[in-house]
């Protein structure tokens, strides 16, 4: 097992070892997360479901993925990232194996309960990846391993494609398959972290004292919730509102999850050079434009495209500005800071297609449901503003 001396005196190999391995382990995770996105008009047709059960499928696994990263982040930093990753992957293959057994909507909710745990990859590559960087490279290297949120993008491009030539239970066994061989990559190349065994559960737990890990978490909850639940949103907004097929809409679902995604790195490494949270206030104030444009173009296909390529730019920008701070709010908890952070933002993916499902349902338009995102991102603006650029607190000195 590594050393603190081996990370702070570098194995070159193995800190990009790290890195590689930790992000292609999260795309295959993120894979099998949002496997029903890409997949939600099928499913529906397969299973008779109505508006209200799609979007509570498309949710569920959201769930236990977001929840589940406190406890996971913390054994990251306990045990180590790469036993905890390794485990991780060997469990998802029980319920994408289910997947294909299921007849009946409430074991298909079930099984996406426990595909969710998916999710918690970001808390496990996050925590493993960040110690074998320095502090002045953190942000680009956390914002590279979280491209591993590139999954859902993947996914919508590949899973209705496989769906559509080789059959519905095909795609549960390509996600096996591509998930057993990464496993097997990352035991055989990847070296493991240092750990504090004396470290206790208490002790992680002491970062929610932190109020600095809330207001992150806040903050989490509008970027990070936005690429998670449009990038799910995304493909039903096109079928139900403009007419399109699956597959051209799986791929403007991965065009909004591509570019969330490429720029988390950009804005990670804006972030260790220009002061975080001056560049968060002008996030938030381009995410509510972009989605006021979003709440305004249901009858404008090309409009509603510009609209979620605006918040999925901005979107993507805010999640690596703000994990450029996550390792500075508690030193050595890390992983239990992240699992926080990552918990809150999962959140923030799980309740707006609710929420959405609901208000369309009541109102008959999706108007609504997206005027909330607009009131969620001045709400952030506003308490940013409050404490972090009128104040005099300093998350990254």
């Amino acid at each position: 097992m590594a050393t603190q001396e081996d990370v702070a005196h570098g194995s070159r190999y193995n800190a990009y070892m790290a890195l590689i391995l930790s992000t292609i382990a999260m795309i295959v995770c993120f894979m099998s997360w949002s496997n029903f996105a890409p997949l939600a008009a099928q499913v529906a047709k397969m299973f008779g479901l109505s508006v209200g059960q799609k979007t509570l499928l498309l949710a569920t696994p959201v769930l236990l993925g977001s929840i589940m990263r406190i406890p996971v982040g913390i054994l990251s930093d306990k045990y180590g990232g790469k036993k905890v990753y390794i485990i991780l992957m060997i469990f998802i293959l029980i319920p994408l194996f289910m997947i294909t057994k299921v007849h009946t909507f409430g074991m298909l909710l079930f099984a996406a309960l426990l595909v969710g745990m998916a999710g918690t990859s970001f808390a496990v590559g996050v925590s493993y990846a960040s110690v074998w960087f320095p502090k002045e490279k953190q942000g680009f290297a956390l914002g590279i391993v979280a491209m591993g949120n590139m999954g859902n993008a993947v996914a919508a491009l590949t899973l209705p494609r496989i769906s559509a030539s080789k059959g519905f239970t095909n795609v549960y066994y390509f996600l096996m398959i591509i998930t057993v061989i990464i496993m097997v990559l990352f035991a055989i190349f990847c070296k493991e972290m240092p750990t504090d065994k004396t470290k206790s559960v208490a002790g992680a737990l002491s970062v929610a004292k932190e109020s600095n890990t809330w207001y992150l978490s806040l903050f989490y909850f509008l970027t990070f919730g936005l690429f998670v639940s449009f990038t799910n949103l995304t493909p039903m907004f096109l079928g139900d509102i403009f007419g399109i097929n699956a597959v051209t809409a799986g791929l403007y679902a991965a065009l909004f999850a591509f570019l969330c995604t490429i720029v988390r790195p950009i804005g990670g490494s804006a972030a260790d050079k220009f002061r975080p949270m001056s560049m968060l206030q002008w996030i938030f104030i381009i995410i509510a434009a972009f989605s006021l444009v979003i709440m305004f173009s249901f009858k404008s296909q090309p409009l509603f495209i510009l609209g979620i390529v605006g918040t999925g730019l901005a979107a993507g920008w805010g999640n690596g500005v703000i994990f450029k701070m996550v390792p500075e709010v508690s030193k050595g908890n890390t992983g239990a800071v992240t699992g926080f952070v990552g918990a809150v933002g999962g959140l923030g993916g799980f309740f707006p297609p609710l929420v959405v499902g609901w208000i369309k349902g009541w109102t008959g338009s999706y108007q609504w449901g997206i005027a909330l995102l607009v009131l969620t991102a001045l709400v952030c603006w506003y308490m940013l503003r409050r404490r972090f650029i009128k104040g005099d607190v300093h998350i990254v000195k």
